[in-house]
């Protein structure tokens, strides 16, 4: 009994041991000196080398580093098959995040139940035609701001926000018109909705801008803003751009002949797209930093740099890999863009010269509506183990 009760307590003693050892990040130093230390690591190292160290680079404490964020939605073919079981009140679409350490889709958190998320990407009558579904990225936040439902009415009363470093959904305030078919962006911190239409068109709402501050959460509220002088950016879906404190966006996509306008966000007034930048804007925009604007032709395929002192677009390069280009974001000195059908990504180094690339599949099955670039998400124990 002597032995067995001594054997136990040894057992226990090297188990206990094992487990400080598994926790010390750098042997002889306090880990929050250690965490400083391997903050200047690059995380892809850190990950290779131990599971104390993994799980560091997805603590909140550590750094974060970007990870891509995809809309997704099941393939036409997939969808299909799934006609027999069409049901109205169900959520087709899925929210994935690419991790670039480990290079695998990792699936975020379910929105809250209450109220429920019904969004229709494609109706199972008409799968040829997909339904804009409209998100930006502020403050280091993912919004959902207008999409439909299944009775083509606007599918959010609020816009829904996704924080990766808390790793939880929430609500915003209500808009004071739910609406659909808008113009959407963000400059400065805050997100703006303008034009579009509700249940039925309105020329108030069409002609309607509001404004949210997201990093104001005292005064959570949509702010009236100045409006269009005319109904035209209720006809789809539009990306407004953030760029140097000033939205800009065009009411038409791809070549077609457009109407472009920027709302400056200090004097709360709108006025013309210059020539040369409404000129070249023929295809997905986005902007790096609110710094650095980008467009893809999507009938040519080239990638190209505004540049606002000779009002021209400067061609940066031309792939057949970018032709049929859908969407797109850029941060951290990349562009991602949507293409063939939202069977692939297409990440465009810009930074380097010349221009790198490289693709990225989504999972089987599904195909991308549209990504986004954030800080990844933390992660707890359990979820890396």
């Amino acid at each position: 009994m002597e032995s067995n009760s001594k054997h136990a307590n040894h057992k226990t003693s090297e188990e206990s041991l094992d487990n400080i050892h598994s926790n010390t990040l750098l042997p002889g130093l306090p880990n929050h000196l250690a965490e400083l230390c391997l903050s200047y690591v690059h995380p892809s190292l850190l990950y290779k080398v131990s599971h104390s160290w993994r799980r560091l680079i997805y603590s909140p404490s550590f750094p974060p580093f970007f990870s891509l964020y995809a809309l997704l939605s099941p393939s036409p073919s997939h969808q299909t098959l799934r006609n027999h079981m069409y049901d109205s009140n169900t959520n087709s679409i899925k929210f994935l995040s690419l991790d670039p350490i480990s290079s695998t889709w990792q699936p975020l958190p379910s929105p809250p139940p209450d109220p429920p998320l019904q969004i229709l990407h494609r109706h199972p009558s008409f799968l040829s035609r997909k339904l804009p579904i409209q998100m930006v990225t502020v403050s280091g936040h993912l919004v959902l701001i207008a999409a439909t439902t299944h009775q083509f009415v606007p599918a959010l009363s609020r816009p829904l926000v996704f924080n990766p470093i808390h790793n939880n959904w929430f609500y915003g305030p209500p808009f004071s018109m739910p609406r659909r078919w808008c113009a959407t962006g963000s400059v400065a911190g805050s997100v703006y909705v303008a034009s579009g239409v509700g249940s039925n068109y309105s020329g108030d709402v069409a002609r309607s801008m509001e404004r949210w501050d997201l990093k104001n959460s005292s005064d959570s509220k949509w702010e009236k803003k100045a409006g269009l002088k005319d109904g035209r950016f209720s006809r789809e879906s539009v990306e407004a751009v953030g760029y140097k404190g000033k939205l800009c966006m065009v009411n038409v996509k791809g070549n077609a002949v457009k109407e472009g306008a920027i709302y400056d966000v200090e004097s709360d007034l709108w006025e013309d797209m210059p020539e040369g930048m409404l000129a070249g804007w023929n295809g997905p925009v986005a902007t790096m930093d609110e710094m650095a604007m980008y467009v893809v032709d999507e009938a040519k395929g080239a990638l190209s740099k505004y540049d606002a002192k000779k009002d021209c677009w400067e061609k940066l390069i031309e792939l057949v890999q970018l032709k049929g280009a859908e969407q797109m974001d850029a941060g951290r000195g990349r562009v991602c863009v949507v293409c063939a059908k939202g069977e692939r990504v297409v990440v465009v180094d810009v930074v380097v010269r010349p221009v790198r690339l490289w693709v990225v599949e989504p999972p089987p099955e599904l195909q991308v509506v549209a990504v986004h670039i954030l800080p990844r998400m933390t992660q707890t124990v359990t979820e890396l183990s």
